[in-house]
């Protein structure tokens, strides 16, 4: 399972916020803001901050999705 926060990042955009502004409101690190841009895990207590100061909930700044791993077949060597 793998975490998603491009809704963070349209929301920035629609509420005409920089991630500097983010950092300020939410009073998150740089670091931690880095992490969110790496998809890393982060705190519940960072995203409940993030979400207070964009007046949102979770589900408005995050998605979890699954990855599909990709199975690689042995084909039968016709010659054996």
């Amino acid at each position: 399972m793998a975490i998603s926060y491009k809704k963070l990042w349209k929301l920035l955009i629609d509420k005409d916020m920089k991630k500097s502004d983010l950092e300020r409101e939410a009073g998150i690190t740089h670091y931690t803001l880095s992490k969110l841009s790496q998809r890393k895990d982060i705190s519940i207590e960072v995203l409940g901050k993030i979400c207070v100061a964009l007046d949102c909930t979770i589900d408005d700044i995050m998605e979890f999705y699954w990855m599909k791993k990709s199975i690689g077949v042995r084909k039968k060597d016709p010659s054996a």
